[in-house]
């Protein structure tokens, strides 16, 4: 006989000498019956369908389940008291308001019928119950708020019996007791306790109202999209901010969708327009059109990469202009490298509303090289090379294959310049570097020829005649210095014929220009040179800006590797000379965003 009250074996019992049913208001031997009934719906140690909650279906119970309980309880030894007659079908039962809290159950496991007494004394001591006040049940309604609809019960004599109780086949009664929560039917062979109510914080809640506006609605969405994606919302941005040039790539989606379209609010809209449909932005920004890689699959989208650089002089108006464009609204933090991430970081916050990730630049140039030359450029390769340096008439350009790269002496050449023996992905040093870079070539042209940009000082250059300031060996030996192979057309010392005042008043400009370039080219290329013979390097890579455009340092990089190492030491070049760095940063946003 299940026993309730004084501590009863089935857990259901109370801590008085009554038995009190949780959340029914049913005392003494109605609440046995009602554990009977309540058990018939999968409670019982027999198994069966467990508690309609959380999305879990059961069969509804009828005022009919109580003589029925009472009739399987008698006939399986376990019936109630005598002296108290069960209520007859069709007979309604009012619900009785607690008069005390209730214990509500947190969070019961399945009973294996290992014999233990489930009583709330245990219960309370074990953590499985806690104390507090409950409302009283509804009178009409099998939902207690948790928003279950009601589900029809399958045809009464389809349900089986156990222990001489039906399992199912019931209509609901008049009066119901609140819904009780269950993660299961119970084990073993014990009688499972009536369950209890949720905890009001663990109760399905409704979602807040909304009042944001569309916009940001917009962004918190594609933030989460982006998030199940682990892909950073658009705009895509990297950024290495040199002490001469910022170089700027931009991802362009291809692929957006109809409902990505509608749903992009209209600044996204206005700053990809404006950095796609146009090559210049101002007087000094420029967007190399023919540097754009095209249908290139970057984080799972599909896009065009777009390259844009301006003067870092320029800096304040570009951090102004993304305050005025609100792109802190679309891009909480802007992936950047170089020297310029770092002074002007603060700008970037205060002005702008924006968090710059800190990029080292030489990590980011590396990275950013390996997978531009990976993906190609739209079909040809990345890299190339010049063959027959030495002789200007057969000299042409060819594609050089740079799969298995490792080991290379990677000589970055932009204000300054920065010399790396890089050995695999991760594992490279700085060897050394030099201050003659291409800042030093911009600034000497500047002062000695008025120009006031790399592209006139280069065109300068290209219309000149640099033996006119220079001086050469022949100048000093009368020809070639035959004991140590030096031809009389090197250069013996650069800038050397202007000590004389004769041959600075017979110069021009652009002689000016062109020495030098052909000086600060030099000294490059003999450093690199030495470097690649300590570090046993057979194998030398030219890139950064101070390249760009600029063929007359290439060609003479090129043929002074092959002529002093006698075409021993290769020198490579790659299409897209400067923005490397630039492409690392962009490479590190969506590590970043994996991370997140």
């Amino acid at each position: 006989m299940l026993k309730l009250g004084g501590g009863g074996g089935g857990g259901g019992g109370g801590t008085t000498g009554h038995a009190q049913l949780a959340g029914t208001g049913l005392e003494g031997e109605e609440a046995a019956f009602e554990v009977a009934r309540l058990g018939n719906q999968g409670e019982t140690g027999g198994g069966g369908p467990g508690w309609e909650c959380a999305g879990i279906p059961g069969s509804a119970p009828e005022v009919g389940l109580l003589e029925a309980a009472a009739a399987g309880l008698a006939g399986g030894g376990q019936g109630v008291e005598e002296g108290r007659e069960p209520v007859g079908e069709g007979e309604e039962r009012r619900a009785r308001h607690p008069p005390a809290p209730a214990p509500r159950q947190l969070n019961r496991k399945p009973q294996g019928g290992s014999g233990e007494i489930r009583t709330p004394e245990n219960d309370l001591q074990l953590g499985r119950l806690s104390w507090c006040p409950r409302a009283a049940p509804p009178a009409s309604s099998m939902d207690d708020g948790g928003g279950q609809p009601e589900r029809s019960a399958p045809h009464a004599s389809e349900a089986p019996a156990v222990n001489g109780l039906l399992h199912n086949g019931f209509h609901p009664p008049p009066v119901q007791p609140p819904r009780l929560c269950s993660r299961g039917p119970a084990g073993g062979g014990d009688a499972a306790p009536p369950r209890l109510p949720l905890l009001p914080e663990l109760q399905p809640q409704s979602p807040p109202p909304q009042h944001e506006s569309p916009a940001k609605k917009c962004r918190l969405r594609r933030r989460m999209d982006s998030g199940r994606k682990n892909r950073p919302p658009f705009p895509w941005f990297g950024m290495d901010i040199g002490g001469t040039l910022v170089k700027l790539v931009y991802f362009e989606p291809k692929d957006i969708t109809a409902e990505e379209e509608q749903e992009e609010v209209e600044n996204l809209k206005s700053i990809r327009k404006y950095l796609t449909s146009n090559t210049a932005y101002g007087r000094t920004g420029i967007r190399d059109v023919h540097l754009e890689l095209k249908n290139l699959t970057m984080c799972g989208r599909k896009g065009n990469l777009h390259f844009i650089r301006f003067p870092s002089c320029a800096m304040h108006r570009f951090i102004q202009m993304g305050s005025e464009k609100n792109f802190s609204s679309l891009h909480t933090t802007l992936c950047a490298t170089g020297g310029g991430a770092f002074k002007f970081e603060e700008d970037f916050r205060m002005i702008a509303d924006l968090q710059l990730h800190k990029l080292d630049e030489l990590d980011c140039l590396i990275q950013g090289l390996l997978y531009v030359d990976s993906v190609g450029f739209n079909g040809k390769p990345e890299c190339y090379y010049f063959e027959n340096p030495t002789n200007p008439e057969l000299c042409q350009k060819k594609p050089y294959c740079l799969d298995n790269p490792y080991p290379m002496l990677l000589v970055n050449m932009g204000s300054g310049v920065s010399i790396l023996a890089v050995y695999s992905k991760d594992n490279y040093k700085r060897v050394t570097g030099t201050s003659l870079g291409g800042g030093t070539f911009l600034g000497l042209c500047c002062l000695l020829t008025g120009c006031e940009t790399f592209e006139e000082a280069l065109e300068m250059a290209a219309k000149g005649d640099s033996t006119n300031v220079d001086k050469l060996v022949k100048d000093i030996y009368g020809g070639d210095y035959e004991r140590f192979g030096l031809q009389g057309s090197a250069v013996a010392s650069s800038f050397g014929n202007m000590m004389s005042k004769e041959k600075r008043d017979s110069i021009s400009k652009e002689d000016l220009a062109r020495a030098t370039l052909v000086t600060i080219t030099n000294n490059i290329g003999s450093i690199a040179r030495m470097c690649a013979l300590n570090e046993n390097i057979d194998r030398v890579v030219f890139v950064g800006n101070f390249l760009r455009i600029n063929m007359v340092s290439m060609k003479l990089l090129a043929y002074a590797m092959d002529f002093w190492s006698k075409g021993q030491l290769k020198a490579l070049f790659l299409e897209h000379e400067g923005y490397f760095g630039a492409v690392g940063a962009l490479l590190e946003l969506f590590k970043v965003t994996a991370d997140q």
